[in-house]
């Protein structure tokens, strides 16, 4: 079947990027970034079975909950219905208008206590994609001031005291920016794991946005891939 992400490919494919980066950049910062692109495929690995089976604690818990409010709201009709033949009008209206506001305390109560598994299980993944969002953001750092220009046409200016050290070759450098853009990719995979087996709107968008954090971020990276080449080549 070749209609569902496997996790465990996710992973594979993580460890042979960070191989690949650390043969290459043994000393690069980004060897280390892509060690927690590793962990954080291996952290999705691990949860996704988590969001996709039900927490039978959780139900059952919820099913106790809103037996018991049934049970109150019965015992409200069955006062209504057995009110004394003595009573007025208004005591009628009062009992009535009782029970209306008991049953939509009950609807809303339901509604509630069925959603707790939901936003137990949107909680978690939230908080893993905000993490996974924050690691896109350290790799396009690391990309940041990889200028190809410099390569292509030779030093332009004077450097400052401040500007970066350039010792990549163009194909040293297309091969660093190549990196970067896998690992953005495997991030976006990441996060369409949490979800695979978990269609909950809210995490589901913040899912797309990740997914559309990442697709700008590659698309700024292989806009300096293109430039450079003609001097891989």
């Amino acid at each position: 079947m070749f209609r569902r992400l496997d996790p465990a490919r996710i992973v594979a494919t993580a460890l042979q990027v960070q191989s690949r980066v650390s043969e290459r950049f043994p000393n690069a910062g980004l060897t280390k970034v892509a060690g927690e692109v590793v962990e954080v495929t291996q952290q999705a690995a691990a949860k996704q079975p988590w969001f996709g089976r039900p927490h039978w604690p959780v139900r059952i818990g919820v099913g106790i909950g809103i037996a018991l409010l049934l049970l109150v709201v019965s015992f409200t009709a069955l006062a209504v219905v057995k009110l004394p033949r003595t009573a007025t009008l208004p005591d009628v209206v009062q009992a009535v208008d009782a029970f209306i506001s008991e049953v939509v305390f009950l609807g809303l109560a339901i509604l509630f206590l069925s959603g707790v598994e939901a936003r137990r299980k949107r909680r978690r993944a939230l908080e893993a994609i905000h993490e996974l969002r924050s690691l896109a953001h350290v790799i396009d750092m690391h990309q940041l001031t990889k200028d190809p220009d410099r390569i292509l046409g030779g030093e332009v200016g004077v450097n400052t005291a401040s500007s970066p050290v350039r010792t990549m070759s163009a194909f040293e450098l297309s091969r660093y920016l190549d990196y970067c853009s896998e690992m953005l990719s495997l991030l976006s995979k990441c996060a369409a794991v949490y979800v695979q087996d978990f269609e909950d709107p809210v995490t589901i968008s913040a899912v797309n946005e990740i997914e559309s954090l990442t697709s700008g971020l590659s698309r700024k990276i292989w806009q300096k891939i293109m430039i450079l080449g003609p001097a891989v080549r």
